[in-house]
């Protein structure tokens, strides 16, 4: 049987992303509303720094002066706007009201708006495709706070989303499991192992040797550093090309050993439309949960308490 749970996974949100208008020349998309009957899955929680800041909709651009959102909680970088008003002390003050109000919503994952000198994760700025100099002063703190990260511009993407999704899903599980035993540590392993070897081979197989030469007594310092490497890996995202061919061979094994009158199901072949390529996964996620069969291309899978 697959993993199922049926309790919505809490997400923060850039709020410029959740259809608020709130960017510095009153911009904001709603890319929430891309994931159609999928946005129904979670629990969104929208913030944004800025505003949050006091700087007001609309204002003067900001930009980070003297190193990244790391240094300046460091002292030694400031945010300051076009004008060149410092607005460092603003910025800690709205950051950290956003970061208090994410922990009280009991948020797990982030959708962050990647290129924004606040959010901004892996880059802090768009401008002439330019990578800047990351984290954002926001984004310093989202990183020390162990929460699934997911690029905004992804939710427009459905390969890139379906990938994000079935990670957050296995993600999170393994988050809020508790491991008592060697054979739960074994048994959550053999459910999520697939999917890290697609993500990294290399490292996988670290794994898989390390917990092969454990010693037969259990401790909890084993758990934590298991799970510590293991949600490391759920992070990141896997290529298309790599999902394709992981997938095809997953659709094999399920019409070889389990259904093989699947004859309505098309393989999830790369040359398919995109569109197409993720109505296949959709549809082996629910024949997983329909017939009990375990889909290792996506272990855990969300459905609703009914």
């Amino acid at each position: 049987m697959p993993v199922l749970i049926d309790t919505r996974i809490r997400v923060g949100v850039s709020a410029c992303n959740a259809g608020a208008r709130v960017r510095w020349n009153r911009a904001g998309w709603d890319r929430i509303a891309a994931l159609k009957r999928e946005m129904t899955g979670f629990v969104w929680t929208p913030v944004c720094p800025e505003v949050m800041s006091g700087f007001g909709v609309p204002r003067d651009p900001v930009r980070l002066s003297g190193g990244n959102g790391d240094d300046l909680w460091q002292g030694t970088a400031r945010m300051k706007n076009r004008s060149g008003e410092d607005l460092t002390e603003k910025i800690r003050a709205g950051c950290q009201e956003c970061l208090q109000a994410l922990k009280r919503a009991e948020v797990e994952a982030f959708v962050f708006m990647e290129g924004s000198p606040s959010c901004g994760v892996y880059r802090t700025t768009l401008k002439n495709k330019r990578l800047g100099n990351p984290p954002g002063v926001f984004g310093s703190l989202l990183l020390q706070e162990d929460l699934f990260l997911i690029p905004a511009l992804d939710l427009e993407s459905p390969i890139k989303w379906w990938d994000w999704r079935r990670r957050l899903h296995a993600f999170t599980w393994l988050k809020r499991l508790d491991i008592d035993s060697k054979d739960q540590l074994y048994s959550a392993w053999h459910h999520l192992k697939f999917v890290c070897q697609e993500v990294d081979l290399q490292e996988a197989r670290r794994i898989g040797a390390w917990l092969a030469g454990l010693p037969k007594r259990f401790s909890g310092q084993t758990s934590r550093e298991w799970k510590s490497a293991t949600l490391k890996l759920l992070r990141r995202p896997s290529p298309f090309r790599r999902i394709s061919s992981i997938m095809q061979k997953h659709y094999a094994h399920y019409r070889k050993h389990f259904n093989p009158e699947a004859r309505d199901l098309e393989a999830p072949a790369a040359d398919l439309s995109k569109y197409k390529f993720v109505d296949q996964l959709l549809e082996m996620e629910q024949r997983a949960v329909r017939e009990g069969y375990d889909f290792e291309g996506a272990p855990v899978l969300y459905r609703e308490k009914r």
